[in-house]
């Protein structure tokens, strides 16, 4: 059975000394399968990674944060030297974080983290474990309309290894998304690479500026188009993947642009059929689908040949709907596609997506997050 803790801001660096229920590093937690890890040494792993990110989730929440709490034991898990040092400069980084954030109208003023192992691997003295954080925000309202929540999943890999008495000790922990989250490290800033060749004449959205405050333009609503249901979908599916359509995990591409496709088919877009390869058509099939139906460029190649967007100036003049990009690399091929499914009075976008399953993030947290990154936004 769970049991829970409530964490404050001031308790981040807590999980330098985490005091936990974890089986020893001997045999008798080894599974009987080859290189697994018994369920309770599987559980304690788990518990582990529980205490470190929700003490990340609370280095960004002005209140209380809700997560995984360590079972009582005289035993005490340590972390390295090393990770000792690195989750001290996280913390640091983060609460700079929420600082610059809450400077610009942006606050939370709860968390919830919670973590699911996902598989574990036992070498000798050395453990490797998966794990999924699932984590939810509460926005604090300073304008008064920003959304209830926003909420993601995240991937993590925690290495273990044997500590004095036997009992493990965390070395390391590694995101698995290209995307960071809110309460993640800073990524490495992005080498600037020259522009990459597009595909044949196909059409190249301008890069949006992210001014604050531009003029706002408000949708066409007599295109036919349902936007409402298209963010709808996205909502209802960001986390819980709609098993009527096939999904594309990280490893084979990603899910973003298929996911966006759905949604804009729950709106009212209708399928282009066609040659898979052919970026003026659009659609997906019971056993394929097109390559813009998937493709972050072809995507926006087939949007904006069809005539179904038009690429915006400001990322800030999106509405509930539209379609937002990224380049993070700024090699002049997009990488990532979201959906606008909330905007405040203010003119903030919240884009909820997949591959890196989030829902109502602001594109404010997106820019100080990712502050090299080229964005493109699309009226749909």
């Amino acid at each position: 059975m769970k049991s829970l803790t409530l964490r404050s801001a001031a308790g981040t660096v807590a999980c330098l000394a985490v005091s936990a229920a974890l089986v020893p590093a001997s045999p008798a937690g080894a599974a009987d399968r080859p290189g697994g890890a018994d369920r309770a040494t599987a559980e304690s792993f788990g518990r582990i990674a529980g205490v470190v990110l929700t003490d990340r989730t609370a280095a960004i929440v002005d209140g209380t944060v809700e997560g995984h709490a360590a079972q009582p034991s005289t035993k005490k898990v340590n972390l390295s030297s090393t990770m000792a040092s690195s989750e001290k400069s996280v913390a640091t980084a983060l609460l700079e974080r929420k600082k610059k954030l809450r400077a610009l109208g942006e606050a939370y003023s709860a968390g919830d983290t919670r973590v699911a192992v996902d598989r574990t691997g036992v070498d000798g003295k050395k453990a490797t474990v998966r794990v999924t954080e699932t984590t939810q925000l509460t926005y604090k309202k300073i304008r008064g309309d920003e959304p209830g929540t926003t909420g993601f999943q995240a991937h993590h890999e925690l290495s273990f290894a044997a500590g004095k008495g036997g009992a493990w000790e965390l070395t390391g922990i590694k995101a698995l998304d290209e995307m960071p989250q809110i309460n993640a490290p800073a990524p490495t800033a992005p080498k600037v690479k020259a522009a990459a060749a597009g595909a044949g004449d196909m059409p190249n959205a301008p890069e949006a500026s992210t001014w604050l405050f531009p003029k706002r333009l408000p949708k066409d609503r007599s295109t036919g188009l349902d936007y409402k249901a298209m963010a709808d979908y996205a909502e209802k599916y960001w986390k819980n993947y709609n098993p009527a359509y096939r999904s594309h995990p990280l490893g084979t591409g990603g899910d973003c642009t298929n996911f966006v496709s759905q949604a804009l088919k729950a709106g009212g877009w209708k399928h282009a059929p066609g040659k898979a390869g052919d970026y003026t058509k659009w659609w997906y099939g019971s056993d394929t689908e097109s390559d813009s139906w998937t493709g972050v460029n072809e995507w926006s190649w087939f949007a904006q040949n069809s005539k179904r967007v038009t690429p915006l100036k400001y990322a800030y003049q999106m509405e509930v709907g539209d379609v937002l990009q990224a380049d993070f690399d700024r090699d002049g091929s997009k990488d990532h596609t979201m959906l606008v499914t909330y905007r405040d009075a203010l003119g903030t976008p919240y884009l909820t997506y997949h591959s890196f399953d989030t829902y109502r993030r602001s594109l404010l947290s997106l820019q100080v997050m990712l502050p090299l990154t080229k964005w493109y936004a699309y009226r749909t």
